[in-house]
């Protein structure tokens, strides 16, 4: 998915044929939030995602990778940075799960 959670959400909702006010009933969210949401004008709560993903028959994981994604985008753009810190974070995750790794082998040998 290139485009927001926000926008990816209004085309489930209206390709469903779904009004704002029935969407966020079945999402427990205010319609008002909800169309911000979709307008990028508030972010999607991440205890959403389980409800989101039944009410469309969406894969759970996927729609988890797509929100952690964009949470890490908003953070890298809010803050300036440039796409080296991006490059810095996935040396960061290798090194982080091989030591995970290491501590899982060592705990159950």
């Amino acid at each position: 998915m290139k485009k927001s959670i926000g926008d990816f959400i209004h085309n489930l909702r209206t390709e469903s044929g779904l009004t704002l006010t029935q969407l966020g009933a079945k999402l427990d969210i205010d319609s008002g939030a909800l169309s911000k949401i979709e307008n990028g004008k508030k972010r999607l709560d991440e205890k959403t995602l389980p409800k989101l993903a039944e009410v469309f028959e969406l894969d759970l994981d996927e729609l988890k990778e797509e929100y952690i994604s964009e949470q890490i985008a908003y953070k890298v753009f809010e803050s300036g940075c440039s796409n080296k810190v991006l490059n810095l974070a996935e040396e960061k995750i290798v090194y982080i799960k091989q030591q995970n790794l290491t501590q899982t082998k060592i705990k159950f040998q």
